[in-house]
């Protein structure tokens, strides 16, 4: 079997091993899925390895109900401090390798929406998917350029997403059941990521809640999708906009 033909195989049997839920149509389009970092569904009550997990900013975050649920900080620990207070509940994955394909459900639960959450990103200020009332977009490297937005997609608090997101090398791409595809090319994907900052993360709405479930991260084969270059063809093009100078 030559290895690219191994590498499909592979990432067939990723997808066979995926947890149940309404994601199952979603396909890797850039990488070939290799080994399984991490998957649960989140069943069984246990403490949070901080090794896998980081709770940021003393939000807090416990596996209950079938479901990893974060709530913002005490309201002791806000009137404490004037910065990072934990309004928003905020989390972290260091145990995302640095090129994956990575499924995972998510919901953001009642509080507000603000300019910056509720969002996911991958690396910490790196590749971030903004959620919104007037639409969902990619922003990328510091929030300092849009990389793809659909106004068509509109955030509704309490409602699942399911998604299948990606990144190898300088590319991205994350994909919506049921809605969008967005895609960005960046140098700062492909860099290196101070541990702190690593792997899939969250913020909710201010005052809100999240809940997480059937969370899968897998590393990629060294060769691309065979389908990618057809695959990226077929997502509606985007010209990148400045948002913000570089310091």
């Amino acid at each position: 079997m030559s290895k690219l033909s191994l590498a499909l195989a592979t990432s067939s049997l990723f997808l066979t091993q995926l947890p149940p839920g309404s994601y199952a149509e979603l396909k890797p389009l850039l990488g070939l899925p290799k080994d399984i970092a991490l998957q649960t569904d989140f069943s069984r009550p246990e403490p949070l390895k901080k090794d896998v997990w980081q709770q940021r900013q003393h939000t807090r975050w416990k596996i209950e109900d079938g479901v990893m649920r974060g709530i913002p900080s005490t309201k002791e620990y806000q009137a404490s401090i004037s910065h990072h207070r934990g309004l928003e509940p905020r989390i972290s994955c260091p145990a995302t390798p640095p090129e994956f394909v990575a499924k995972f459900s998510i919901r953001f639960i009642d509080g507000s929406e603000t300019p910056i959450a509720p969002f996911v990103e991958f690396g910490h200020h790196i590749a971030r998917v903004k959620f919104s009332e007037s639409g969902i977009s990619l922003i990328a490297d510091g929030e300092s350029v849009k990389l793809d937005e659909d106004r068509d997609f509109r955030y509704v608090p309490g409602k699942w997403y399911h998604a299948l997101a990606e990144l190898k090398g300088d590319e991205f791409v994350i994909q919506f059941e049921g809605g969008p595809t967005l895609y960005g090319k960046h140098p700062r994907f492909a860099l290196p990521v101070s541990k702190g900052g690593a792997g899939f993360g969250v913020a909710g709405p201010r005052g809100g809640k999240v809940e997480i479930d059937n969370i899968s991260l897998c590393t990629v084969h060294a060769k691309t999708n065979p389908g990618w270059a057809k695959s990226r063809a077929a997502i509606p093009s985007f010209k990148p906009t400045v948002l913000k100078a570089k310091n």
